[in-house]
């Protein structure tokens, strides 16, 4: 009996490792998919005016509704969509009715469209405030004199423009200049992979099990 003790502790001592593990990424799917509803919620609530002085903590994914009219530059932020494939997000000035100067991601255009003429238009749109943070040590460096961008930050944008550090992602828009195609704010870009995660651990325990028995046949096959 004590041939089987060492593999027998072992194998069971290491599968239950890797099951609490694959229990563990379980716990973390329920709390990620509560989070992410919780997200959905509130990107779909109902508008309201853009507050005051918004929080980008308190503030991110508020539903707001703004009334004004673009301005005449426009920064392109290079993006890929699974419908459309790749194409620019369109950043512009944004001037309120009531007097305040913002950024407004107005959507996608595809690439053949980056340099067509989109003049200055009024523009009544829903969507989302947002502070996305989209640059790591991957990102490549913005070409500006191309207008090229590869990520959305909005400080640096706002400075660019003279606005605001706020954004806000077109949900809907309704005026004189219909070309660009809104991009709204969801949680598809926030990845959820816990489960994929559970069923490897899992996975594993039941592999690392099943070379635990047949260690254990291969001991008894030796003391016959």
């Amino acid at each position: 009996m004590r041939r089987y003790l060492a593999p027998l502790l072992i194998g069971l001592g290491g599968a239950a490792v890797l099951i609490w593990l694959g229990v563990w990424q379980v716990h973390r799917l329920e709390w990620k998919t509560a989070i992410l509803a919780e997200i959905d919620s509130r990107i779909s609530a109902a508008p309201v005016d853009l507050p005051p002085v918004p929080d980008p903590e308190a503030d991110r994914y508020l539903p707001v509704r703004v009334a004004g009219r673009t301005g005449a530059r426009e920064l392109h932020v290079l993006v890929s969509t699974r419908a459309r494939g790749a194409g620019f997000r369109i950043i512009v000035p944004f001037q309120t009715d009531g007097g305040r100067r913002i950024l407004l991601d107005r959507g996608f255009v595809p690439i053949d469209e980056k340099e067509a003429p989109r003049p200055p238009t009024r523009l009544e749109v829903t969507g989302n405030l947002y502070w996305p943070d989209e640059r790591d040590r991957f990102t490549p460096d913005d070409d500006r004199a191309a207008n090229y961008w590869f990520a959305r930050d909005v400080d640096v944008m706002a400075d660019v423009f003279g606005t605001e550090p706020v954004l806000v992602i077109a949900r809907g828009t309704t005026g004189d200049d219909t070309s660009v195609s809104p991009l709204p704010l969801d949680t598809s870009g926030i990845p959820n992979d816990h489960l994929g995660y559970a069923v490897t651990w899992f996975g594993l325990a039941a592999v690392w099990l099943g070379m635990t028995g047949l260690q254990l046949w291969r001991i008894s096959r030796r003391t016959l």
